[in-house]
Order: C-alpha cells, then sequence, then structure tokens
C-alpha cells in the first residue's frame, strides 16, 4: 500500500477515536482496519471494518464456563462501525488454515492498535502463507462473479471480485499479502478497473453497474482467474505452515503471562 494511500485514509479517520472503540472490550493485541479502506475502493457512506485479536485471562480458559472466542463491537456515531476480534489462540489457529481473510488482517498497513505480541505474530505469520491460501481467494471470486449474474449487481460486487483475484495472484508469485487494488494495480494495469475504484470511491456503497458493461468485465476476471492457476502451480510457497510450533508458543507464553500477572 503506498504512503499516500495510507495518508490520505488517516485523513478521514480518527485513529484515536478507533482505537477507543476496539478497548471497550478486552485490551487488543492488535486492531487494524479491513474492509473497503483497505481495500482502496471505500465510498463516502463505507462504514469502517475493525478487525483483530484480544487475550482472553487464562482464568477464562481454565473455568467452568467455556469463553467467547469472538467479540463484536458495533458503533454508531460520525461513522459507522463493527469491530470484531479473536482470542490470541483463535486467531492463531485460523491462520494455520489457510486463510486468506486473517492474514489480510495481520498484515494491514493500516493498525489502530499494536503491541509487541503483534509483532511477533506478524513475523512468525510469515509462515503461514500457503499455496493453499489459493482456495481462499477463487473460492471468493467465484461467488462475487456468481453475485454479478444476479439483479442488482454493483460496483462494489465487481471490484471484490478484480481485488481478490489480483491479492491471490500477487500472494502466489511474491509470498507477500497486499491487499490494495490501487497498489495490485501497479503490476496489472487495467484502466477500466482504475475508474471503478474513481466511481466507488465518488459514489454510494449500492452503486449499480450497467448491464451494458458486464460483459467485458466478465471477461478480463476469466483472464485474472487464470493468472491464479497459473500462479499457484508455480508457486514456491509451502503446501503447510512452516511456523506453528513458534506459533503455539507465543499463544503460550503470552497466555502464561496474563497468569502471572493475576496472581501478583
Amino acid at each position: 500500500m503506498h504512503p499516500h494511500h495510507i495518508s490520505t485514509i488517516w485523513q478521514s479517520l480518527d485513529r484515536d477515536s478507533l482505537a477507543a472503540i476496539a478497548r471497550k472490550g478486552p485490551e487488543p493485541v492488535f486492531a487494524t482496519i479491513s474492509g473497503a479502506h483497505l481495500y482502496g475502493f471505500a465510498s463516502p457512506d463505507s462504514d469502517v471494518d475493525l478487525r483483530g485479536a484480544f487475550l482472553l485471562p487464562a482464568a477464562a480458559l481454565l473455568g467452568l464456563d467455556p469463553p467467547a472466542e469472538t467479540i463484536t463491537i458495533e458503533d454508531v456515531g460520525a461513522i459507522e462501525l463493527d469491530w470484531v476480534a479473536h482470542d490470541l489462540r483463535k486467531f492463531a489457529r485460523l491462520m494455520t488454515n489457510h486463510n486468506g481473510y486473517v492474514l489480510e488482517q495481520l498484515y494491514s498497513p493500516l493498525v489502530v492498535v499494536e503491541t509487541p505480541i503483534f509483532e511477533e505474530l506478524k513475523e512468525i505469520g510469515k509462515g503461514c502463507l500457503t499455496r493453499p491460501t489459493v482456495r481462499h481467494y477463487r473460492g471468493f471470486a467465484r461467488g462475487r462473479v456468481e453475485r454479478l449474474g444476479e439483479p442488482g449487481a454493483t460496483v462494489k460486487h465487481l471490484l471484490y471480485a478484480y481485488r481478490v483475484l489480483l491479492t491471490g495472484i500477487h500472494l502466489m508469485r511474491s509470498g507477500e499479502v497486499c491487499s490494495n487494488i490501487s497498489a495490485l494495480l501497479d503490476a496489472f494495469p487495467l484502466p477500466m478497473v482504475e475508474e471503478l475504484i474513481q466511481r466507488k470511491q465518488q459514489g454510494t456503497e449500492k452503486m449499480l453497474l450497467e448491464e451494458s458493461e458486464l460483459e467485458s468485465h466478465l471477461k478480463a476476471l476469466r483472464g485474472l482467474d487464470d493468472l491464479l492457476q497459473e500462479a499457484h502451480a508455480r508457486s514456491a510457497l509451502p503446501e503447510e505452515p512452516t511456523t506453528v510450533a513458534a506459533l503455539e508458543d507465543l499463544v503460550l507464553r503470552a497466555r502464561f503471562e496474563t497468569w502471572q500477572e493475576a496472581r501478583g
């Protein structure tokens, strides 16, 4: 994500206010911005998707009642926002399950809350970037393409299809997570996608597509899907995560520290 894109986003969002909302629940291990703001096509009425992880105290896991491993906090103020976070153990499990969605949250450059555990998690997370993660991106893209064939297809639906295919290709080729469509277009010049981004940024979340423009876009999406399959076939990424032991060690150390703190 280009620095000027990051700067532009922070001009429209209050990081301190977002951090305060994230801290309404358990203290975050990290909180980052996902969704349309991260992807690079937020419109004026886009809500803010705040995602991350927190750390349950050890006693909550050892007690009689199973704790909630996921929290959701919605806030409707100057902007509509939802904060969704998983306990560190659950987040780590998702990282090892070829889950592109949580990896995008982990490597989002739009950081609202950060901690030393977050920095360690990002380093360990590099070993969780795998070839099978392609299934996440191809599956998401197929769902968006199917939606484009239904009534009421929007510019947003189309941009999501482009975004996931481009992110998947970049990940398979480079071993890096990049979720911002404008940054991805540096390597994939697609003027018609740049035009879509401008329409979405200046319009609304539910801006409809013209039926006449779909055919050319569907052809372009099929071409990107072919590139994704080719990139997957040639990818040097591992088939399975290589840092599971380090990830488990981090979760255990972090949990043990909460136990020690609770006991004084």
